[in-house]
């Protein structure tokens, strides 16, 4: 016999864990295997569940734990006797013949009646459960009875999970939440340094007696040169090599000086090292001096001619490091394509809010003076282009008032202009002057108040004979402010997870409450991203985003498990923030753009907010890397991070908790919710644009991708799992609601007589009300405090619905805009958003329905309803004046609470008045 349940029966064989949609570990099953007679009977059995089931009455928000479960637990009983010749196969079978007793959530918790085809005492139950689980079909079909029975949902397949892990980092190992070695949060990579400095008295082996030099630097079979210099006997070229000690396999380093030729490059001499006599150097010592060597030849005598070198061994912490050329990229060359694999720093550009407050213009000389002008202004700053409306008094004196808002970048590249034009005829404008305003000499505001207005002079340019332009100045002005806002936040994020919410004028920065480390450890199992040769290769780096500091480890080049070991560090402002790590596979390392136009691809991308780690505590965790693609979500492999949040002042990050999210000018002028979509698209066009520019670039597709531009298009994957999320949030009111009606229906007598003593003590000492509330929540914010998250959360597919989108929807959210696919399929969609539109449109008709008749309460739109109400009213005036509050509150509790016996089927009169008013549907077309 097998008997499954929560409560301490013995050593559990296996655990199946069930998980709630935020992955919080709800239920779990342990199983039991014993001997007939070892197990109690089904009345002790009962007996147990009933006094654990009275306290889940008393307390129904709250899940009991048991010491030897992870997690709290929600208490049923699954109970296997041993049936002789059952049906056992026939699940339906099971479930129609198990008995049922009731909870207090609100569902009924099963007894499940397994029969089992072995009698003997002697033979335990191993055999019990091959025989329940040998058809893959039943299993699965147990299982989703389980989870739809609970409300629960299936965890998701064990790749898609958190893992953690316990890596070496900095030659010391996490122990705790403690490091015994503080070095850094990497593991140390050693790596052989040679530093080629200059060279002297190089002898000439041109027939003009120069040479071409370069150096070659060989250790096994690796091998790194220098660039040449044509006619020079003391050359400088100061580049450093990096070995690999892994891939190490020589005892001798050859740093040999060549000369470069048509034909065959000639031997100028060489110096070699044993690998055992090289120094090791840990910052933060000092740079390790370089030493002249004389050059010699291969039989080790001296030849004419000095190297300057330095060698030694260090770590990939050495200042180095970034701009070494490594072994594992030799077969990269050329300069762009070095450029390309190194890691690197970049800073966004610093962005300002631009507004013109289009106040008014003056003397206006439209070219037909016959007919009204229709004027309007159009302000151009680079990409984007804004107009304010037509005014409305035609006029050559027109009045607008009207602001236009702009991104603007420093350093300002582009001055803002101005014109004003007049509509002639449709699709005819003709410009009646204009003017450029640079950027530099525009005012800052950093608060609320107004900068002082200015006119400016409009210029009209007309085209002579000749196509010579002439320039005429004339009386014309326009009267405007504008103004670069210091006291926003330009948002190039999403507000959901972003890294940054300080406003752009540095001198209303707030002290720093922090810092966050973090630690690229590897990857694992990467997906193959591009073929070459036949053969599928990934070129993998990464990019982490917090606050204006991106960083880009070095591309490991042909590798599916890559090592960066690169450590970075961000001083934090605001502990609700989120870094963002993302995985690409480098498509340029041909340098520049000759890899055919390709683009970078993502391999996957992690967030992390900070306000979810507990201060001063190393995590390493193996994050999961799942990108949705137009046939479903892949993992594409793991990276290894570790993450390290230290606060300098633990008051001050409280004290954050209590200020405004975003700079209070958001909230003393905020912009509309057009205005802030508009801005954000154009704020990640020019921090794209600036970072695409540097070099080498962090490419376009990277930094849309880090930014999540697109999400906010149209995706039915989306709106499913946000319209779950909605339910999951009512879940609890609806919990809440099911078990007072079962309090009012007197479901369980004991418990409606509790609630019965607690409202009247609650009504007789009002006063107790509020600390009651306040102190049940505080008890079960306790009460969880145990069972509080550990890990950092991560991408979860199925919240996002990723695993079970339809393909449709999949290729709906790939879609072009404008869309690209055929008619056909569009008509489809098109029509299925009309089927959703409209049963949106049924449910807000409803609420619209339901607050009209709250308005004809006392409209007169129904003459005898209303007189019936306000009647009521008075009446309810008078006797609540003459009653005391305490005796209507107790009337109308134990009105509520009224046993069944003095409850009717039928619904209340006030719903019969209420659903029996009018609405103005009667007047919808």
């Amino acid at each position: 016999m097998v008997v499954l349940h929560t409560l301490l029966l013995g050593p559990s064989t296996f655990h199946t864990k069930y998980s709630t949609p935020h992955h919080t570990p709800l239920l779990t099953i342990s199983v039991y295997f014993s001997q007939i007679h070892q197990i109690p009977t089904h009345k002790a059995i009962l007996q147990k569940a009933k006094a654990l089931l009275l306290c889940k009455l008393l307390f129904p928000f709250l899940s009991f734990p048991f010491p030897c479960f992870p997690s709290p637990l929600v208490p049923f009983f699954l109970v296997f006797p041993p049936y002789p010749h059952p049906p056992y196969h026939s699940l339906p079978y099971l479930f129609a013949t198990s008995p049922f007793f009731f909870s207090s959530t609100g569902f009924l918790l099963p007894i499940i009646l397994f029969p089992s085809c072995n009698r003997s005492h002697q033979s335990p139950s191993p055999h019990f459960r091959v025989l329940a689980f040998r058809s893959e079909t039943v299993r699965q079909e147990l299982f989703g009875f389980l989870c739809t029975t609970f409300e629960m949902q299936r965890p998701p397949p064990e790749d898609f999970l958190l893992k953690e892990t316990n890596p070496h980092l900095g030659g010391g190992k996490v122990t705790g939440d403690k490091l015994t070695s503080t070095y850094d949060l990497v593991e140390q990579m050693q790596y052989l340094y040679v530093r080629v400095v200059k060279a002297k008295e190089l002898p000439g082996k041109d027939v003009t007696g120069s040479c071409d030099p370069y150096v070659e630097v060989k250790l096994g079979n690796y091998k790194g040169t220098t660039r040449h210099f044509e006619k020079k006997s003391n050359p400088e070229w100061n580049q450093v090599f990096a070995f690999s000690k892994d891939r190490i396999q020589s005892s001798v380093l050859e740093v040999t000086v060549k000369d470069k030729d048509f034909v065959k490059d000639d031997f100028m001499g060489r110096v070699l090292f044993d690998m055992n006599e090289i120094p090791k150097r840990v910052p933060p010592d000092s740079p390790l001096a370089p030493q002249w060597y004389r050059l010699e030849d291969k039989k080790g005598d001296k030849l004419k001619g000095e190297l300057m070198l330095a060698v030694w061994m260090g770590t990939q912490a050495d200042e180095a490091f970034p701009e070494a050329w490594h072994s594992d990229a030799a077969t990269v060359s050329g300069t762009d394509g070095l450029a390309n694999i190194r890691s690197k720093v970049y800073l966004s550009p610093k962005l300002w809010y631009l507004r013109v407050n289009v106040i008014e213009a003056q003397d206006l000389q439209p070219t037909d003076k016959g007919r009204y002008p229709e004027v309007f202004v159009k302000a151009i700053l680079g990409n984007q282009a804004l107009r304010t409306r037509i005014s409305q008094n035609r006029t050559i004196n027109p009045m607008w008032n009207e602001d236009l808002m702009f991104v603007a970048a420093e350093p300002f590249e582009e001055p803002l202009i101005l014109s004003v034009e007049d509509r002639v005829a449709p699709n005819k404008d003709e410009t009646l002057g204009r003017c450029a305003i640079p950027l530099q000499y525009v005012d800052r505001r950093l608060d609320h108040k107004p900068v002082n207005s200015k006119w400016y002079n409009l210029e009209k340019h007309i085209v002579l004979e000749g196509e010579k332009k002439k320039e005429i100045k004339f009386a014309s002005r326009i009267h405007m402010r504008i103004c670069l806002e210091g006291g926003y936040h330009v948002l190039d994020e999403s507000t959901h997870y972003s890294s940054d919410l300080r406003p752009t004028a540095k001198v209303l920065w707030k002290q720093s409450i922090g810092v966050l480390e973090l630690g690229i450890l590897n990857a694992q199992g990467l997906m193959p991203m591009k073929t070459i040769d036949g053969r599928g290769t990934t070129d993998a780096y990464c990019v982490a985003k917090y606050g204006q500091k991106w960083v880009r480890t070095r591309t490991i080049i042909d590798s599916f498990t890559p090592k960066w070991n690169e450590q970075y560090t961000w001083e934090v402002f605001d502990p609700c923030t989120v870094v963002t790590i993302g995985v690409f596979d480098n498509c340029h390392l041909l340098g520049g753009d000759k890899g055919g136009g390709t683009k970078d691809s993502r391999i996957g991308k992690v967030r992390i907010r900070l306000s979810t780690l507990e201060t001063d505590r190393v995590y390493t965790h193996s994050y999961p890397l799942l990108v949705l693609h137009p046939n479903g979500v892949k993992k594409m492999g793991e990276i290894h991070l570790a993450v390290r949040f230290t606060c300098s002042s633990l008051l001050n990050m409280m004290h954050m908790y209590t200020h405004p999210l975003l700079p209070k000018m958001h909230y003393i002028h905020p912009l509309t919710v057009s205005q802030l979509d508009s801005l954000r698209h154009q704020a990640t066009l020019i921090v794209s644009m600036r970072l695409s520019r540097a070099e080498p670039p962090l490419r376009k597709e990277v930094v849309e991708y880090m930014l999540d531009v697109g999400s906010h298009m149209w995706s039915m994957r989306r709106s499913k799992a946000n319209f779950f999320r909605i339910m999951g949030v009512l879940s609890g009111l609806i919990a809440v609601g099911k078990w007072f009606d079962q309090i009012c229906n007197w479901k369980n007598p004991i418990t409606t007589v509790l609630i019965h003593i607690l409202f009247i003590i609650l009504v007789m000492y009002p006063e107790l009300i509020l600390p009651t509330i306040f102190l049940y929540l505080f008890l079960i914010g306790v009460w969880y405090y145990r069972w509080r998250p550990r890990h950092p959360p991560h991408m979860d597919t199925r919240l996002s619905h990723a695993d079970s989108a339809h393909p449709d929807e999949l290729d709906e959210e790939f879609d072009t805009f404008p869309t690209s696919r055929p008619g056909d399929i569009v008509r489809m969609r098109y029509d299925r958003l009309r089927s959703i539109a409209g049963r949106i449109q049924t449910v807000v008709g409803d609420l619209a329905t339901q607050g009209e008749r709250l308005q004809s309460l006392l409209s007169w739109r129904d003459p005898r309803a209303t007189a019936l109400f306000v009647l009521f009213c008075l009446v309810a005036a008078i006797v609540l004046y003459v009653t005391p509050f305490q005796v209507v509150a107790l009337l109308t509790g134990f009105y509520v609470l009224r046993h069944p016996r003095f409850r009717h089927k039928l619904p209340s009169v006030p719903l019969n008045f209420f659903r029996r008013l009018p609405a103005r549907t009667d007047c919808m077309l």
